[in-house]
C-alpha cells in the first residue's frame, strides 16, 4: 500500500469544519454593516427632510445641469478610451510597428500620473483647458490604459488558429477582425470601459481643478463651503443611484456569456500584419499620445519646478506631507489587508448566505463613491461616536472601505490555490487552527498579500476626497497640498508635492509595465 494517500482520500479521513470561526465571521459582519451605512445615511437624511423637501431639492435646473455634465463627461471619456485603447492594443500586439515594446512602456506612463496632477499641469499650461472639453481630454489621456492593458493582454494570449481558419475560408482582414478577433476582446473592452465610467462618476480632484461642476464637486461644495447637509445628502442619493445603476448594467452586460475553447490552441504568436505605408501615421499616433499623455504633464511639472523660487520649496512642509502620506498609505494598506483576509477566507472556504454576501461585498463597495462614504462616516461619527471625528482611525477606516476590493481580489485568488486539506492535516498532528494557518497557508498566499498591500498603498497615496473631509485639522498629505495650492493658482508651490507623488506612486507602475513589455517572450 502506498505511504502517500491521494488528496481525495485525505479529505475523507480528516473531518472538515462546518462553520467558520468567530474571528472570521466578526470582521465580515462588521464590513457588511459598514457597507450599508451609506444607504442608511441617504435614506435617513431623505426621511428627515421629508419627501416633499427632498423632491424640491432635487427637481432644480442646478441638479439637471450637474446630471448633464456628469453624463457627458462619462460618455465622452469612456468612448475616447475605448477607441484609443483598442487601437493601441492592436498596433502593439498585431502589427509590425517598429519599437512596439518601447512604445508599450511609454504609452502606459500616464497611468503613473494621478489624474488631479495631470489636471493641474494642463490648467497651468492654459486656462482654456478648463471646462467639459478640457476635462474629457485630460481624463481620457489619463484613463485609457485601463482599456489598453487588458485588451493587449487578451490579444497576446488569443488563439491565432481561429483567425487563420477564417482567412482560409475567404474572409479579408477586416472580416477576420470583426467576426473572430473582436468577440473575445469584448469582455476586456467592456470591463475596462465600465470601470472608467464608474471612475468618471466619482472623480473629484481633477474635475475640481479643471473647473467642471459634477455631482462630486457639488457635494463637496454643499458640505464644506455651504455647510448644507441636506443638499449634500440629496445629491449623494442621486450619485449613489447612478453608481448602482452602472454596476447593475455591468452585471447585465457581462451576463452568463463565456468565450471558451477546447484545448490549449497554438503556442506561437500571430504573424505581425505589415503596415507598409501606414507606418508613419501609426508612429505619429503613438508619438502624439505619448506627448499629450505624459510629455506635457511631466514637462509642465519640470517647468514649474525650475521657475519656482526658494520660497516655493519649504523643506519642512514638504517632508511633513510626505511622511504623513506614507504613514496613512501604509496604515490604510495594513487595515485593508486585515479585513480582506477574513472576507476572502469565508468566500473560499465556506458556504452559506454570509459567504454569498461576502462574495458580493467588493462589488457593492466598488460602486460607493468615496465622497459619499466620507460624508457617511462624518455623520455617524458626529452623532454616535464623537470621539472618532477627525481622527486618523476614522480616515483609515474610510481607506479600508474604499480599497477593500483591490486587496480582496489577489488574496482570494491565492486562497483558492491553498488546499484546506493541508491545514486539516496539520491540525490532526496537534497544531491549533491559527498555527496551522500561519505555518501552512500563509507562506502560500504571502506573495498575493504583498501584491494586495502594494496595490492599496499606491491608491491610498493618491486618495483625495476622503482625506479632505476626514483628516484631523492641520494634517496635510501630498495630494491635499497639490489640490490646495492649485485651487489658489499657486502652480510653482504645488509642483514639488506633485513631483514627489509621481515618484512614489509611479515607480512601481513603471517597473510593472517595463517587466511586462520588455521581458516577455
Amino acid at each position: 500500500m502506498s505511504a502517500a494517500l491521494p488528496e481525495q482520500a485525505l479529505s475523507r479521513f480528516v473531518p472538515r469544519r462546518k462553520r467558520p470561526s468567530i474571528w472570521v465571521v466578526l470582521p465580515v459582519l462588521f464590513l457588511v454593516c459598514l457597507s450599508l451605512l451609506p444607504l442608511a445615511y441617504v435614506s435617513l437624511k431623505a426621511w428627515q427632510a421629508g419627501w416633499h423637501e427632498a423632491f424640491r431639492l432635487l427637481w432644480r435646473p442646478f441638479v439637471w445641469g450637474l446630471m448633464k455634465n456628469t453624463l457627458m463627461l462619462m460618455a465622452g471619456v469612456t468612448a475616447a478610451c475605448m477607441v484609443i485603447g483598442l487601437a493601441l492594443a492592436w498596433l502593439l500586439e498585431r502589427s509590425d510597428l517598429p519599437g512596439r515594446r518601447l512604445w508599450g512602456v511609454i504609452l502606459c506612463l500616464p497611468f503613473a500620473v494621478p489624474a488631479f496632477v495631470s489636471g493641474f499641469t494642463w490648467v497651468s499650461l492654459s486656462p482654456r483647458f478648463e471646462g467639459l472639453g478640457g476635462a474629457i481630454l485630460v481624463m481620457a489621456l489619463s484613463k485609457y490604459p485601463l482599456v489598453f492593458l487588458p485588451v493587449a493582454a487578451t490579444l497576446r494570449n488569443l488563439d491565432t488558429s481561429l483567425e487563420e481558419s477564417a482567412r482560409t475560408l475567404g474572409f479579408n482582414r477586416w472580416g477576420v477582425f470583426r467576426k473572430v478577433t473582436l468577440p473575445p476582446l469584448w469582455p476586456s473592452i467592456l470591463g475596462g470601459s465600465l470601470l472608467i465610467a464608474l471612475h468618471m462618476l466619482v472623480e473629484f480632484g481633477a474635475l475640481s481643478i479643471l473647473g467642471l461642476q459634477t455631482f462630486t464637486t457639488a457635494i463637496y461644495q454643499q458640505f464644506e463651503l455651504e455647510f448644507s447637509n441636506a443638499n449634500a445628502a440629496m445629491l449623494s442619493a442621486v450619485l449613489l443611484f447612478m453608481c448602482l445603476m452602472l454596476l447593475w448594467f455591468e452585471l447585465k452586460v457581462r451576463g452568463k456569456a463565456r468565450h471558451v475553447r477546447i484545448g490549449q490552441g497554438v503556442a506561437r504568436r500571430a504573424a505581425p500584419i505589415r503596415l507598409r505605408g501606414w507606418t508613419p501615421l501609426a508612429q505619429l499616433l503613438c508619438l502624439v499620445l505619448a506627448l499629450l499623455g505624459s510629455g506635457i504633464p511631466l514637462g509642465m511639472l519640470g517647468y514649474w519646478l525650475s521657475v519656482g523660487s526658494s520660497a516655493a520649496f519649504p523643506v519642512a512642509a514638504i517632508s511633513e506631507a510626505l511622511f504623513t502620506s506614507l504613514s496613512l498609505s501604509l496604515g490604510g494598506a495594513g487595515v485593508s489587508l486585515l479585513l480582506a483576509l477574513p472576507v476572502s477566507f469565508l468566500v473560499v472556504r465556506y458556504k452559506g448566505k454570509l459567504a454569498i454576501w461576502a462574495e458580493r461585498l467588493p462589488y457593492l463597495l466598488h460602486a460607493l463613491p468615496g465622497l459619499v462614504i466620507a460624508l457617511t462616516l462624518v455623520y455617524f461619527a458626529l452623532h454616535y461616536v464623537p470621539a472618532m471625528y477627525q481622527t486618523t482611525g476614522l480616515l483609515l477606516l474610510a481607506y479600508a472601505l474604499l480599497f477593500l476590493p483591490l486587496a480582496q481580489a489577489p488574496v482570494r485568488t491565492a486562497l483558492t490555490k491553498a488546499a484546506p486539506q493541508l491545514e486539516e492535516a496539520a491540525r490532526t498532528l496537534g497544531a491549533t487552527s491559527f498555527t496551522a494557518f500561519c505555518r501552512v497557508t500563509l507562506p502560500i498566499i504571502f506573495p498575493a498579500l504583498a501584491a494586495a498591500f502594494a496595490l492599496v498603498f499606491l491608491d491610498a497615496m493618491k486618495e483625495l476626497t476622503a482625506t479632505l473631509l476626514l483628516s484631523p485639522t492641520g494634517m496635510t498629505t501630498l495630494a491635499t497640498e497639490v489640490w490646495a495650492h492649485t485651487a489658489n493658482v499657486e502652480f510653482a508651490a504645488a509642483a514639488p508635492y506633485a513631483a514627489l507623488l509621481i515618484v512614489v506612486s509611479g515607480l512601481p507602475v513603471y517597473l510593472l509595465t517595463t517587466r511586462m513589455y520588455l521581458n516577455r517572450a
